[in-house]
């Protein structure tokens, strides 16, 4: 295994990992914007419903904030602890 070898893998891992936090950041910005849409939306139908919609839109968006950080950790150990060189070298048996 050269070191050619090993940069390729550690360039496409970064350009993957780019390409992945790019998706899990416009995943969370576009349901952000359809979890407040639609609560907005709830309260303007039943101006009553407030305080659930509300508790709900906060329990929904908690679980959508989650969502980019747990994506951010396996970028990390992609990117640090990169499982693909070892795959690589097992491989090829060196």
């Amino acid at each position: 295994m050269t070191p050619e070898m090993i940069a390729q893998i550690y360039a496409y891992t970064a350009v993957g990992v780019g390409v992945i936090l790019a998706a899990a950041g416009l995943g969370s910005a576009i349901g952000w914007g359809l979890i407040c849409a639609k609560t907005l939306e709830g309260i303007a139908r039943q101006p009553e419903m407030r305080p659930a919609l509300m508790t709900n839109m906060f329990i929904f968006a908690g679980l959508m904030e989650s969502f980019p950080f747990i994506i951010l950790a396996f970028a990390m150990w992609f990117l640090f602890a990169n499982p693909f060189v070892g795959a690589l070298s097992s491989a090829l048996g060196a």
